[in-house]
């Protein structure tokens, strides 16, 4: 069954989200994160300049163009991830529940300050939780992490 967790109180989605992807990719993992165009348009940015150390390699396929090999990419920033094919992670940075999140050992839901975010993630986490998920929290307010 597919691992859920919600990362809550998260102060910068978008640099959290680089860094969970970077954590992922080191250990071998390949990773598709959704969201809405404009939020993929800025992780896509932030990824080649979040650190001037680390390189991840990903790939942002636009939904007019032919697409990458996605065994070759290990990051796809894709807006409905039951466009690609079964991956270990799904980061959803997007409002809904992501379709056929069930095909991936990993689900991990990012959750910024905002109530509107916050009121999103409830019905999330009631999705997954009416389906029988368990589901993993982490509070990153507590943590003093962004």
């Amino acid at each position: 069954m597919t691992e859920l967790s919600f990362h809550f109180n998260v102060l910068a989605p978008v640099d959290h989200a680089c860094r969970v992807v970077r954590k992922a990719v080191r250990s071998g993992a390949s990773v598709t994160v959704t969201a809405e165009p404009a939020l993929l348009t800025e992780l896509d940015a932030a990824l080649w300049t979040f650190s001037a150390t680390d390189f991840v390699p990903h790939a942002y396929p636009r939904p007019d163009a032919e697409g990458p090999n996605d065994a070759l990419v290990p990051v796809l920033l894709i807006e409905r991830p039951g466009q690609v094919a079964t991956r270990d992670v799904l980061l959803n940075l997007g409002a809904s529940v992501p379709v056929g999140f069930e095909r991936f050992a990993r689900v991990i839901e990012v959750v910024g300050l905002g109530d509107t975010q916050r009121r999103e993630a409830r019905l999330r986490w009631k999705h997954y939780a009416d389906r029988g998920y368990s589901i993993e929290r982490f509070d990153l307010q507590h943590k003093g992490a962004a």
